[in-house]
């Protein structure tokens, strides 16, 4: 049973995510095949380290989460695990990340993660959490990253492109974690207020929400065209992108005159799905593009612009 207690404390489903945006970014680093042993252990060095910050916020969100209907079956609310076994699993998933990356990747892809998990277990989790309603914008920033840590694993950062092109897949999900979380705070705004957390649909009202949601919907779906502004994608990842951003637009803006309670979460749960699918075309599309109309030129540019 508390082997289940322990993987419950990682947020699988949650993490799986991360691993997957970061997959995403080393395919998209490279023009062919991502090196197998940066892959590899960038991977589960990066998997530890996800796994190791959410356990730590476990750890620091016990209190709130036993007041929490979402959460109040997690191991340390129930009192299946202790806080010092909680303590010593999580730092023991740290370390072991820490020296997967440092030995087998780069120094740079640690140094990144580690900035990375103590931006959402510490700052975020232990201060911005409790401190202000833009909790979720400003510390989105460290649950961002995972793109950017696999990128730098496969290539040290070494390009004159890879940090722009990185950063850029930072960005759509910099901007897509406000109206994912925030759709899940409406549906969950009773639990939040006591809990004693000032998210915004507890400090500003469910309305208010809405429109901040709305706002930053069709600021992603802006964003996610840049991909194919700088030759990054091409069409393939651009109908994708379309079709999906046009489904998160309608959630938002229905999401304003809802037809029921429920509403909120259902569309929390399909911006899991775009998400998913968003950068699921970003990798086809990837593999697609030489082989496109037209294409051609646009790979090589890009190649080019790697190399030079």
């Amino acid at each position: 049973m508390q082997a289940r207690d322990y993987w419950t404390l990682t947020k699988p489903r949650v993490v799986a995510l991360i691993v997957f945006t970061a997959l995403v970014g080393m395919f998209l680093a490279v023009p062919g095949l991502p090196p197998w042993k940066e892959t590899v252990f960038g991977l589960l060095g990066i998997w530890l380290a996800a796994a190791s910050a959410a356990a730590i916020n476990h750890l620091i969100d016990q209190r709130i989460d036993k007041v929490m209907a979402r959460t109040a079956h997690r191991p340390l609310a129930t009192g299946a695990l202790r806080p010092v076994q909680v303590l010593v699993f999580a730092l023991a998933l740290g370390a072991a990340s820490m020296a997967i990356l440092v030995l087998l990747v780069n120094v740079l892809t640690a140094a990144l993660t580690f900035a990375s998990l103590i931006g959402y277990a510490v700052i975020y989790t232990g201060w911005l959490k409790r401190a202000t309603p833009q909790n979720i914008v400003i510390g989105g920033v460290a649950g961002a990253a995972p793109p950017l840590l696999g990128w730098a694993a496969v290539t040290n950062m070494q390009g004159q492109w890879d940090w722009a092109h990185a950063l850029l897949l930072v960005l759509i999900i910099f901007v897509w974690t406000p109206p994912h979380f925030w759709a899940l705070a409406i549906f969950r705004r009773e639990d939040y207020a006591r809990a004693l957390v000032p998210m915004l649909p507890v400090t500003h009202g469910v309305a208010y929400t809405r429109w901040q949601i709305l706002i930053y919907t069709v600021l992603l779906v802006v964003i996610t065209l840049l991909p194919v502004a700088i030759g990054m994608s091409g069409v393939f990842y651009l109908g994708g992108a379309v079709v999906l951003g046009l489904v998160f637009l309608w959630y938002a803006w229905r999401l304003l005159d809802p037809p029921d309670e429920f509403f909120a979460m259902r569309m929390f749960n399909y911006s899991v799905v775009y998400l998913m699918a968003l950068f699921a075309f970003l990798l086809i599309d990837h593999w697609l593009l030489p082989w496109l109309p037209g294409a051609g030129a646009a790979a090589g540019g890009l190649e080019f612009q790697r190399l030079g």
